[in-house]
């Protein structure tokens, strides 16, 4: 998991969910849309994270897996 990407995410979520409520208070659609484009933007970031590290995990348990293959053969 890289905690860099995770904070970039967090930003932009607080960053859109500012702006999503700048353009509440001012009636403003484009505003409110931008908003919900940006924590969209983020919940992806966020999920690419959880792929990457789903990734890594099934790398690691296969590695593991191979190692006891080998090891059952000798």
């Amino acid at each position: 998991m890289s905690l860099q990407e995770r904070a970039k995410a967090a930003a932009k979520d607080i960053e859109g969910k500012v702006e999503e409520a700048v353009g509440n208070i001012t009636n403003d659609s484009g505003k409110q849309a931008e908003g919900k484009a940006k924590q969209a933007e983020a919940h992806i970031r966020n999920a690419a994270e959880d792929i990457k590290d789903k990734a890594k995990s099934v790398a690691e348990d296969v590695k593991e897996k191979a190692k006891d293959v080998r090891d059952a053969i000798k």
